[in-house]
């Protein structure tokens, strides 16, 4: 069982920045993968960053130059930069991990979401 726990969303004003965090705790061994996902209100779950065990790192086109993924392993935990916020990255942003535990199982684990309100 594995636990994340997000937390850093908020209510910011167009221009403004926030940094996500999301730690992972519990039966880990490895996590090959943590990636943030948001969604709007009405729209389906889309994509916004991903960050290998590697440090390799993957954007969304409408979040490219604006945001940047980085990871803690001894931690656990990713984070999310997010800079010059537009209206339109309103959304509840919920924290993915992928990976194997000590059993070498699969780990494919969400964050609860926290939300994301750009507005003046």
């Amino acid at each position: 069982q594995v636990q994340l726990v997000e937390s850093g969303g908020g209510l910011v004003q167009p221009g403004g920045s926030l940094k996500l965090s999301c730690a992972a705790s519990g039966n880990i061994f490895s996590l090959n993968f943590m990636s943030w996902y948001r969604q709007a209100s009405g729209k389906e779950r889309e994509f916004v960053a991903r960050i290998t065990s590697g440090g390799a790192t993957s954007y969304a086109d409408s979040v490219k130059g604006r945001s940047t993924i980085s990871r803690d392993n001894a931690e656990n935990t990713v984070y999310l930069q997010m800079n010059s916020l537009k209206p339109e990255d309103t959304a509840v942003y919920y924290c993915n991990v992928n990976g194997y535990n000590r059993g070498w199982s699969v780990i494919d684990s969400w964050g609860q979401g926290t939300q994301v309100t750009v507005s003046s």
